[in-house]
Protein backbone atom coordinates (compact mmCIF):
# COMPACT_ATOMS: atom_id res chain seq x y z
CA UNK A 1 0.00 0.00 0.00
CA UNK A 2 1.18 3.40 -0.80
CA UNK A 3 0.29 7.11 1.64
CA UNK A 4 0.08 10.31 -0.28
CA UNK A 5 0.88 12.70 2.73
CA UNK A 6 -0.67 15.94 2.99
CA UNK A 7 2.55 18.97 3.26
CA UNK A 8 1.24 21.29 5.70
CA UNK A 9 4.20 23.69 5.09
CA UNK A 10 7.53 24.39 3.52
CA UNK A 11 10.24 26.78 4.92
CA UNK A 12 13.92 27.54 4.78
CA UNK A 13 15.97 28.02 7.95
CA UNK A 14 18.60 30.30 7.26
CA UNK A 15 21.82 28.43 6.84
CA UNK A 16 23.99 31.71 7.10
CA UNK A 17 24.28 34.63 9.60
CA UNK A 18 24.40 37.70 8.23
CA UNK A 19 26.92 38.89 10.21
CA UNK A 20 29.56 36.74 9.44
CA UNK A 21 30.74 36.05 6.09
CA UNK A 22 30.89 32.44 5.11
CA UNK A 23 28.77 31.27 7.87
CA UNK A 24 26.76 28.80 5.77
CA UNK A 25 30.12 26.69 5.85
CA UNK A 26 30.31 26.35 9.50
CA UNK A 27 26.79 25.14 10.27
CA UNK A 28 25.52 21.93 10.42
CA UNK A 29 21.98 21.07 9.18
CA UNK A 30 19.09 21.42 11.31
CA UNK A 31 18.19 19.14 13.39
CA UNK A 32 14.32 19.21 15.74
CA UNK A 33 14.41 18.68 20.02
CA UNK A 34 10.91 17.89 21.36
CA UNK A 35 8.67 17.79 24.15
CA UNK A 36 5.54 17.33 24.92
CA UNK A 37 4.67 21.08 24.08
CA UNK A 38 7.51 22.24 22.53
CA UNK A 39 9.30 21.29 19.40
CA UNK A 40 12.51 23.51 18.21
CA UNK A 41 14.63 23.53 15.07
CA UNK A 42 17.97 23.54 15.78
CA UNK A 43 21.04 24.46 14.37
CA UNK A 44 24.75 24.33 15.55
CA UNK A 45 26.98 26.88 14.18
CA UNK A 46 30.90 27.01 14.84
CA UNK A 47 29.59 30.48 16.91
CA UNK A 48 26.57 29.69 18.22
CA UNK A 49 23.57 27.49 18.98
CA UNK A 50 20.22 28.97 17.12
CA UNK A 51 16.42 27.18 18.16
CA UNK A 52 13.48 28.28 16.09
CA UNK A 53 10.00 27.38 17.43
CA UNK A 54 8.61 25.06 14.99
CA UNK A 55 5.01 26.90 15.05
CA UNK A 56 6.32 30.16 14.34
CA UNK A 57 8.85 28.50 11.45
CA UNK A 58 5.35 27.12 9.68
CA UNK A 59 3.96 30.70 10.50
CA UNK A 60 6.63 32.38 8.35
CA UNK A 61 8.79 34.01 10.78
CA UNK A 62 12.27 32.39 10.19
CA UNK A 63 13.87 34.88 13.08
CA UNK A 64 15.73 32.23 15.66
CA UNK A 65 13.63 32.14 18.93
CA UNK A 66 16.33 32.01 20.74
CA UNK A 67 20.94 31.84 20.27
CA UNK A 68 23.12 30.91 22.50
CA UNK A 69 27.16 32.21 22.19
CA UNK A 70 29.30 28.66 21.75
CA UNK A 71 32.09 28.51 24.34
CA UNK A 72 33.92 25.85 21.32
CA UNK A 73 33.37 24.97 17.59
CA UNK A 74 31.00 22.68 16.99
CA UNK A 75 33.51 19.73 15.55
CA UNK A 76 35.22 20.36 19.32
CA UNK A 77 32.54 19.07 21.44
CA UNK A 78 29.21 16.68 21.48
CA UNK A 79 25.41 16.56 21.50
CA UNK A 80 24.36 20.30 23.20
CA UNK A 81 20.93 20.67 24.29
CA UNK A 82 18.13 23.48 24.96
CA UNK A 83 15.63 24.10 27.16
CA UNK A 84 12.00 23.90 26.71
CA UNK A 85 11.92 26.96 28.10
CA UNK A 86 14.41 28.13 25.65
CA UNK A 87 15.93 30.07 28.77
CA UNK A 88 19.42 27.63 28.72
CA UNK A 89 21.34 25.72 26.60
CA UNK A 90 23.91 23.36 27.65
CA UNK A 91 27.08 22.53 25.52
CA UNK A 92 28.88 19.17 25.99
CA UNK A 93 32.32 19.63 25.25
CA UNK A 94 35.78 17.43 25.82
CA UNK A 95 36.38 18.48 29.03
CA UNK A 96 33.39 20.39 30.46
CA UNK A 97 29.68 20.83 30.32
CA UNK A 98 28.86 24.64 29.81
CA UNK A 99 25.20 26.22 30.79
CA UNK A 100 24.75 29.25 28.70
CA UNK A 101 21.65 31.58 29.57
CA UNK A 102 19.31 32.98 27.11
CA UNK A 103 20.79 36.73 27.62
CA UNK A 104 24.46 34.65 26.61
CA UNK A 105 26.02 34.72 29.96
CA UNK A 106 27.76 31.95 31.33
CA UNK A 107 25.31 29.93 34.21
CA UNK A 108 27.36 27.45 35.58
CA UNK A 109 30.02 25.01 34.17
CA UNK A 110 31.03 21.55 35.72
CA UNK A 111 34.71 20.33 34.11
CA UNK A 112 35.34 16.67 33.95
CA UNK A 113 38.07 14.48 32.19
CA UNK A 114 39.12 15.08 29.10
CA UNK A 115 37.06 12.66 25.85
CA UNK A 116 40.41 12.42 24.18
CA UNK A 117 40.88 8.93 25.33
CA UNK A 118 44.66 9.20 25.30
CA UNK A 119 44.91 12.78 27.26
CA UNK A 120 44.81 12.48 31.41
CA UNK A 121 44.62 16.39 31.91
CA UNK A 122 41.86 18.59 33.52
CA UNK A 123 41.08 20.99 31.06
CA UNK A 124 40.04 24.76 32.16
CA UNK A 125 39.56 25.67 28.31
CA UNK A 126 38.78 24.65 25.56
CA UNK A 127 41.85 27.30 23.78
CA UNK A 128 44.71 24.59 26.20
CA UNK A 129 44.29 21.92 23.16
CA UNK A 130 43.06 23.71 20.23
CA UNK A 131 45.61 23.67 18.22
CA UNK A 132 46.44 20.04 19.17
CA UNK A 133 46.13 17.57 16.45
CA UNK A 134 45.76 14.73 18.61
CA UNK A 135 42.76 16.44 20.42
CA UNK A 136 40.82 16.57 16.99
CA UNK A 137 40.35 13.00 17.05
CA UNK A 138 37.93 12.46 20.27
CA UNK A 139 35.06 10.60 21.62
CA UNK A 140 31.69 12.39 22.69
CA UNK A 141 29.79 12.82 25.10
CA UNK A 142 25.93 14.11 24.88
CA UNK A 143 23.36 16.25 26.91
CA UNK A 144 19.85 16.60 27.57
CA UNK A 145 17.18 19.19 29.17
CA UNK A 146 14.08 17.35 30.95
CA UNK A 147 10.68 17.93 29.72
CA UNK A 148 9.78 20.27 32.57
CA UNK A 149 13.29 22.47 32.47
CA UNK A 150 14.30 21.31 35.72
CA UNK A 151 17.02 19.04 35.09
CA UNK A 152 20.11 18.59 33.25
CA UNK A 153 20.96 14.83 32.08
CA UNK A 154 24.68 14.57 31.13
CA UNK A 155 27.10 11.67 29.99
CA UNK A 156 30.29 12.86 30.77
CA UNK A 157 34.24 11.48 30.78
CA UNK A 158 35.01 11.12 34.39
CA UNK A 159 36.22 11.86 37.29
CA UNK A 160 34.70 15.27 37.70
CA UNK A 161 37.54 18.36 38.46
CA UNK A 162 35.72 18.34 41.84
CA UNK A 163 35.95 15.12 42.48
CA UNK A 164 39.95 14.23 43.14
CA UNK A 165 43.09 16.08 42.65
CA UNK A 166 44.20 15.74 38.92
CA UNK A 167 47.67 13.59 39.24
CA UNK A 168 45.33 10.93 40.37
CA UNK A 169 43.02 10.65 37.08
CA UNK A 170 41.90 7.46 36.42
CA UNK A 171 39.27 7.62 33.33
CA UNK A 172 35.56 6.56 33.67
CA UNK A 173 31.84 7.54 32.14
CA UNK A 174 29.13 8.80 34.26
CA UNK A 175 26.06 9.42 33.76
CA UNK A 176 24.68 12.99 35.65
CA UNK A 177 21.64 14.62 36.73
CA UNK A 178 22.34 18.18 37.43
CA UNK A 179 20.17 21.09 38.74
CA UNK A 180 19.46 23.46 35.87
CA UNK A 181 19.65 26.52 37.47
CA UNK A 182 23.16 26.05 39.31
CA UNK A 183 24.85 22.61 37.77
CA UNK A 184 24.93 21.12 41.34
CA UNK A 185 25.56 17.33 40.37
CA UNK A 186 22.09 15.79 41.99
CA UNK A 187 22.67 12.21 40.74
CA UNK A 188 25.37 10.67 39.22
CA UNK A 189 25.74 6.52 37.94
CA UNK A 190 28.42 4.87 36.41
CA UNK A 191 27.69 4.06 33.37
CA UNK A 192 30.33 0.92 32.37
CA UNK A 193 30.86 2.02 28.90
CA UNK A 194 33.89 2.56 26.29
CA UNK A 195 31.90 5.56 24.08
CA UNK A 196 33.01 6.88 20.96
CA UNK A 197 29.57 9.25 21.14
CA UNK A 198 26.12 9.32 22.81
CA UNK A 199 22.85 10.60 22.42
CA UNK A 200 19.37 11.16 25.33
CA UNK A 201 16.32 10.25 23.98
CA UNK A 202 13.86 12.17 26.52
CA UNK A 203 10.61 11.02 27.92
CA UNK A 204 7.50 13.00 28.40
CA UNK A 205 8.26 12.45 32.51
CA UNK A 206 10.76 14.78 33.67
CA UNK A 207 12.48 11.93 35.91
CA UNK A 208 13.37 9.43 33.11
CA UNK A 209 15.44 9.57 30.56
CA UNK A 210 17.16 7.29 27.75
CA UNK A 211 20.35 7.21 27.23
CA UNK A 212 22.36 5.20 23.80
CA UNK A 213 26.23 4.82 23.90
CA UNK A 214 27.53 3.94 20.60
CA UNK A 215 30.83 1.59 20.83
CA UNK A 216 31.70 1.58 17.56
CA UNK A 217 31.97 -2.42 16.41
CA UNK A 218 31.61 -3.48 19.59
CA UNK A 219 27.99 -2.81 20.28
CA UNK A 220 25.32 0.01 21.51
CA UNK A 221 24.54 -0.57 25.31
CA UNK A 222 20.98 1.44 25.88
CA UNK A 223 21.19 2.55 29.52
CA UNK A 224 17.09 3.82 30.99
CA UNK A 225 17.78 6.36 33.64
CA UNK A 226 15.22 7.22 36.84
CA UNK A 227 15.17 10.15 38.93
CA UNK A 228 13.17 10.25 42.12
CA UNK A 229 14.50 13.90 43.40
CA UNK A 230 17.01 12.13 45.14
CA UNK A 231 18.60 8.98 43.82
CA UNK A 232 19.66 8.47 40.17
CA UNK A 233 18.72 4.15 39.06
CA UNK A 234 20.09 3.38 35.83
CA UNK A 235 18.56 0.10 34.26
CA UNK A 236 20.89 -1.78 31.20
CA UNK A 237 18.46 -2.93 28.54
CA UNK A 238 18.95 -5.93 25.90
CA UNK A 239 22.37 -7.19 24.60
CA UNK A 240 24.38 -4.16 23.92
CA UNK A 241 23.36 -4.09 19.91
CA UNK A 242 20.06 -1.81 19.79
CA UNK A 243 20.48 1.80 19.00
CA UNK A 244 17.80 3.66 20.96
CA UNK A 245 16.11 6.16 18.34
CA UNK A 246 12.70 7.99 19.94
CA UNK A 247 10.20 7.19 22.87
CA UNK A 248 6.13 7.20 22.04
CA UNK A 249 4.21 10.48 22.78
CA UNK A 250 2.61 8.87 25.76
CA UNK A 251 5.65 7.82 26.97
CA UNK A 252 4.36 4.32 27.01
CA UNK A 253 7.38 2.53 24.37
CA UNK A 254 10.20 3.74 22.73
CA UNK A 255 12.12 1.91 19.59
CA UNK A 256 15.09 0.80 18.34
CA UNK A 257 17.00 -0.21 15.42
CA UNK A 258 19.67 -3.24 15.47
CA UNK A 259 23.57 -2.31 15.67
CA UNK A 260 23.40 -3.75 12.18
CA UNK A 261 20.42 -1.85 11.10
CA UNK A 262 18.38 -5.30 9.73
CA UNK A 263 15.91 -4.76 12.53
CA UNK A 264 13.67 -2.17 14.26
CA UNK A 265 12.41 -2.84 17.37
CA UNK A 266 9.12 -1.30 19.58
CA UNK A 267 10.07 -2.13 23.30
CA UNK A 268 7.20 -1.31 26.09
CA UNK A 269 7.96 0.47 29.05
CA UNK A 270 8.40 0.06 32.00
CA UNK A 271 11.02 -3.38 31.51
CA UNK A 272 11.87 -2.48 28.00
CA UNK A 273 10.70 -5.66 26.36
CA UNK A 274 10.78 -6.11 22.76
CA UNK A 275 7.43 -6.24 21.84
CA UNK A 276 7.15 -6.25 18.23
CA UNK A 277 10.64 -6.79 15.72
CA UNK A 278 10.00 -5.48 12.25
CA UNK A 279 12.69 -6.85 9.64
CA UNK A 280 13.92 -4.92 6.55
CA UNK A 281 14.63 -8.15 4.69
CA UNK A 282 10.87 -9.65 5.68
CA UNK A 283 8.61 -6.71 4.97
CA UNK A 284 10.83 -4.20 2.79
CA UNK A 285 10.26 -5.04 -0.99
CA UNK A 286 13.26 -5.00 -3.03
CA UNK A 287 14.04 -1.20 -4.87
CA UNK A 288 12.15 -0.77 -7.95
CA UNK A 289 15.43 0.41 -9.32
CA UNK A 290 17.30 -3.04 -8.70
CA UNK A 291 19.23 -4.65 -11.58
CA UNK A 292 17.52 -7.93 -11.64
CA UNK A 293 21.32 -9.59 -13.17
CA UNK A 294 22.93 -7.93 -10.56
CA UNK A 295 23.07 -9.51 -7.02
CA UNK A 296 20.32 -7.95 -4.99
CA UNK A 297 20.50 -5.34 -2.71
CA UNK A 298 19.41 -5.66 0.78
CA UNK A 299 17.37 -3.24 2.39
CA UNK A 300 18.40 -2.03 6.04
CA UNK A 301 16.63 0.85 8.78
CA UNK A 302 18.52 4.30 8.97
CA UNK A 303 18.93 5.11 12.29
CA UNK A 304 16.71 8.09 11.67
CA UNK A 305 13.13 7.36 12.27
CA UNK A 306 10.24 7.61 15.10
CA UNK A 307 7.06 8.16 16.28
CA UNK A 308 4.48 9.96 13.97
CA UNK A 309 1.98 9.13 16.84
CA UNK A 310 1.52 6.60 19.62
CA UNK A 311 0.10 4.16 16.42
CA UNK A 312 2.47 4.65 13.59
CA UNK A 313 5.88 5.33 13.10
CA UNK A 314 8.03 6.61 10.25
CA UNK A 315 11.00 4.85 9.12
CA UNK A 316 13.47 4.76 6.09
CA UNK A 317 15.04 2.00 4.51
CA UNK A 318 18.70 3.01 3.72
CA UNK A 319 19.45 1.70 0.46
CA UNK A 320 22.28 3.40 -1.91
CA UNK A 321 19.85 5.14 -3.69
CA UNK A 322 17.18 8.00 -2.59
CA UNK A 323 16.01 6.20 0.67
CA UNK A 324 12.39 5.15 0.71
CA UNK A 325 9.81 6.38 3.88
CA UNK A 326 7.41 3.12 5.27
CA UNK A 327 4.75 3.61 7.70
CA UNK A 328 4.80 1.11 10.86
CA UNK A 329 1.80 0.18 12.89
CA UNK A 330 3.14 -0.26 16.75
CA UNK A 331 0.12 -2.72 17.52
CA UNK A 332 0.87 -5.42 15.18
CA UNK A 333 4.42 -4.66 14.35
CA UNK A 334 3.71 -4.40 10.54
CA UNK A 335 5.09 -2.12 8.04
CA UNK A 336 1.62 -0.29 6.55
CA UNK A 337 2.97 0.83 3.11
CA UNK A 338 5.28 3.33 1.77
CA UNK A 339 4.74 7.16 1.77
CA UNK A 340 4.69 8.63 -1.58
CA UNK A 341 5.70 12.11 -1.45
CA UNK A 342 4.04 14.47 -4.23
CA UNK A 343 7.49 15.90 -4.88
CA UNK A 344 11.22 15.00 -4.06
CA UNK A 345 12.66 14.69 -0.30
CA UNK A 346 16.11 13.74 0.92
CA UNK A 347 17.77 12.22 3.54
CA UNK A 348 15.43 10.24 6.91
CA UNK A 349 12.49 11.58 7.89
CA UNK A 350 12.39 13.89 11.59
CA UNK A 351 9.18 12.56 13.48
CA UNK A 352 7.39 14.75 15.42
CA UNK A 353 5.21 12.78 17.65
CA UNK A 354 2.14 14.94 17.18
CA UNK A 355 0.72 12.98 13.73
CA UNK A 356 3.34 15.37 11.64
CA UNK A 357 6.86 15.12 10.42
CA UNK A 358 9.78 16.85 8.26
CA UNK A 359 11.71 16.05 5.79
CA UNK A 360 14.37 18.22 3.90
CA UNK A 361 14.19 18.85 0.17
CA UNK A 362 17.28 19.31 -2.17
CA UNK A 363 18.38 22.05 0.00
CA UNK A 364 19.18 20.92 3.18
CA UNK A 365 17.53 23.70 5.11
CA UNK A 366 14.77 23.69 3.09
CA UNK A 367 12.49 21.73 5.59
CA UNK A 368 8.98 20.09 4.47
CA UNK A 369 6.23 19.87 7.33
CA UNK A 370 4.28 16.38 6.36
CA UNK A 371 0.54 14.77 7.73
CA UNK A 372 -0.99 11.71 7.33
CA UNK A 373 -3.81 11.28 4.76
CA UNK A 374 -5.34 8.03 4.77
Amino acid sequence: MRFTPTLLASFRVPANDPRVPGSAHTADTPTVQRWPERRLVVIRRDEELLAYDLGRLVAGDDAPAARFPAPWPRRAGGRDAVSPTLDLAVFSGQHALHAVDADGALRWRVRHACWQGACLELHDSYEEYADSAGHRHHDDGSCWISADGSTVWAHVCTPLTQDIEPENVELGEEWLVLDAVDGRVLGRASTDTATAGSHHVPHPDPGQMGLSVGEGQDGVPLLWGRWDGSRLTVTRIGDDDRCLIDVSPDGSQFLTVAHEQGELALHRLPDGAVTHEVAAYDQIPPHPQASSDTEEEEAFWDYRCGFVDEHTVIASSGEDRQPRHWLIDTAQGKVLGQVEYPMPVMESPMALGDGTWLTCGEDPFRLLLWSLSR
